[in-house]
């Protein structure tokens, strides 16, 4: 039986293409969402812009038929927009809402055809927005998340795992620089911590190979050293493998705050850039959103501007540029970005740009949804690195979850690739106290 969605102003902004996303079912788009889209369709954000690209499809689907007729759509579903009809709603409930607009127009057709009427399609509000879904919940109507995009958190890839074997496989492991591994059971570039199934402490960790052959290959045999900074644990040693590889395109490192997924970038991005010249330059790019209330407007030029969002990398910066006296770090690292090597910048800036040659590092990632993400991807010319962190539990921006973000979402879409590598940090190496933080609170 066809189902109907009715879909929230959040949900088209979150992913432009959410109306292709119902299989076979109807979807309809009231009225006072079309009344949003146009409202915001003037910013110059990324709202702004998924905005006018929702309009542009509508109006392309137009040319196939009326919409307030309904439209057919690629996969067999129809496409209706929806007049308000009046307000059938408890008396309460008034329609000086968008939201209540929309719920009207949900309660009305459920009347019609939905629960009042077991033959006809089921109806369904979908929204991002959790009291519109409880709102929805309270009149007895059908409310779901869009989860087209989510993945379960619990289940990612981590990027390790651990395997007992036989002690004789981890001595042939030692002896022959390789182990056979079955086939399908791992994927490419992944570290796999063999230990020893008799009980003794024997153990070994290599890296799945990239490049079709299913065999484990041990790490490098010196620990890795960017700018002085070596890894303080099994993950940092992880990460810095997957860094230091010119064959991957893209690395993803997830953690919680102070885990050292930034530092551990930024200082290999500067040994690539700045001591070997591997890539012509270092980007350095944040989704700017505010934790707690907005200050609103900034003075000053847009280097100016970006400072007071991106404190983070200047801080990481300085350490490594002096990590002995804090005050010449600060100086050595505004020579740093004086040098030309380095560039720091939104990633509102990034649309439309093309950067090939590059070593790039998408900071905070999990404030971008996965539409944002494909867009900075899609930036990256020959010869770019990638590479993308963040802390799913810190997300700072409305209707982006621990599952719907776009730095969960991409970790969960290359996974297999061989020229991505990830890891999952774990250990908190800043302090006592932000260990505990990140633990407890």
């Amino acid at each position: 039986m066809k189902k109907t969605f009715i879909l929230d102003t959040n949900v088209l902004l979150h992913d432009v293409n959410s109306i292709y996303a119902f299989e076979d079912n109807d979807v309809v788009i009231p009225m006072v969402v079309i009344e949003e889209l146009d409202k915001f369709k003037s910013e110059g954000d990324t709202r702004g812009k998924n905005a006018r690209m929702v309009s542009r499809e509508l109006d392309e689907l137009r040319k196939k038929g009326r919409l307030n007729e309904g439209v057919g759509l690629p996969n067999g579903g129809t496409l209706k927009i929806k007049l308000d009809n009046p307000n059938i709603l408890p008396q309460i409930w008034s329609l000086n809402t968008s939201d209540n607009s929309i719920l009207n127009i949900a309660y009305t057709m459920d009347r019609k055809e939905g629960s009042y009427n077991k033959n006809q399609s089921p109806v369904f509000v979908v929204t991002k927005d959790i009291n519109m879904r409880l709102k929805a919940e309270a009149l007895g109507l059908n409310a779901q998340d869009y989860t087209s995009d989510k993945v379960k958190y619990d289940e990612l890839y981590t990027g390790v795992a651990e395997a007992e074997v036989d002690p004789a496989q981890i001595d042939a492991f030692y002896q022959n620089k390789k182990l056979p591994l079955e086939k399908g059971l791992y994927f490419p570039n992944q570290f796999l911590i063999l230990k020893a199934n008799d009980g003794s402490k024997k153990s070994a960790i290599g890296r799945v190979a990239n490049n079709g052959e299913n065999i484990l290959k041990p790490l490098s045999a010196q620990e890795p050293v960017a700018w002085g900074i070596k890894p303080l644990n099994k993950e940092q040693r992880f990460a810095m493998e997957l860094l230091l590889d010119d064959s991957l395109d893209i690395v993803t490192l997830v953690g919680t705050a102070g885990t050292g997924k930034t530092l551990i970038t930024l200082a290999t991005g500067l040994q690539r850039t700045m001591d070997e010249n591997a890539y012509r330059r270092m980007v350095v790019c944040r989704s700017i959103v505010p934790v707690g209330k907005d200050l609103g407007f900034l003075p000053g030029t847009k280097e100016e501007k970006l400072e007071a969002w991106m404190g983070a990398i200047y801080d990481n910066l300085a350490f490594l540029a002096d990590r002995k006296n804090p005050d010449e770090g600060e100086e050595k690292a505004h020579y740093l970005l004086d040098s030309g090597k380095i560039e720091i910048a939104s990633v509102t800036h990034m649309r439309g740009r093309s950067l090939p040659g590059q070593y790039m590092i998408v900071d905070d990632a999990q404030n971008l949804t996965p539409h944002e993400m494909k867009t900075i991807l899609t930036r990256a010319g020959e010869g770019t690195k990638i590479v993308v962190t963040g802390d799913p539990y810190q997300i700072d921006t409305p209707y982006l979850d621990i599952e719907s973000n776009g730095l969960t979402y991409l970790v969960d879409r290359l996974k297999g690739q061989p020229t991505h590598g990830h890891i999952t940090f774990t250990k908190t190496e800043r302090s006592r106290l932000a260990d505990l933080a990140s633990k407890l609170l």
